[in-house]
C-alpha cells in the first residue's frame, strides 16, 4: 500500500491498542467535531465470506465514537468506558475499499456521552453505530 491508497488528510492512527494490532495499518483524520477511523480493507480484515468482518467494523466504531466523545469534552475526562454499543450491518464491504467510520452525533453529559457513526466503504453506507459510554473522572 502506498500513501496514494490513504485519502487526503488522514495519518497513521496514534492510539493503538493489543486488538487492533493485527489490522494496522489504521487511519485517523481529526476534525473539530471528530475523529475519523479509516483503514484499507485487506484479506486480514475479512470473515469467512470474505467480506469485512463485523467484529473488525463493529471495534473500529465503537473506537471512533469514543475518541470523538472526548474531543468534543471541554474538560478532558480520565477516560469512558463503552456501556452499550449497537449496530446494524447495511451492506458489505470488500478487499481494497477504504473503510471510513465517520461520528455525525455527541451528546455530552457530566457523566454519560451519547454517539452515533456511519461506517462507509468507499463512500457508500455499510454500517451505523451508536454508543453510550461512562465518563471516568479522576477521584479528587
Amino acid at each position: 500500500m502506498t500513501t496514494a491508497d490513504i485519502p487526503s488528510g488522514f495519518e497513521p492512527h496514534s492510539r493503538r491498542s493489543p486488538v487492533t494490532e493485527p489490522w494496522e495499518p489504521i487511519y485517523a483524520k481529526k476534525t473539530p467535531d471528530a475523529v475519523i477511523i479509516g483503514l484499507r480493507l485487506a484479506q486480514a480484515h475479512t470473515n469467512s465470506r470474505g467480506i469485512a468482518h463485523g467484529g473488525l467494523i463493529t471495534t473500529l466504531a465503537d473506537n471512533a465514537m469514543g475518541l470523538s466523545c472526548v474531543r468534543k469534552m471541554p474538560e478532558l475526562p480520565h477516560g469512558l468506558v463503552t456501556v452499550s454499543l449497537g449496530v446494524d450491518f447495511l451492506g458489505s464491504a470488500n478487499v481494497g475499499q477504504w473503510l471510513a467510520v465517520e461520528t455525525d452525533f455527541i451528546k455530552l453529559g457530566g457523566s454519560i456521552c451519547f454517539a452515533q457513526c456511519f461506517v462507509t466503504a468507499d463512500g457508500e453506507p455499510c454500517a451505523r453505530a451508536n454508543a453510550t459510554f461512562k465518563v471516568l473522572r479522576k477521584k479528587l
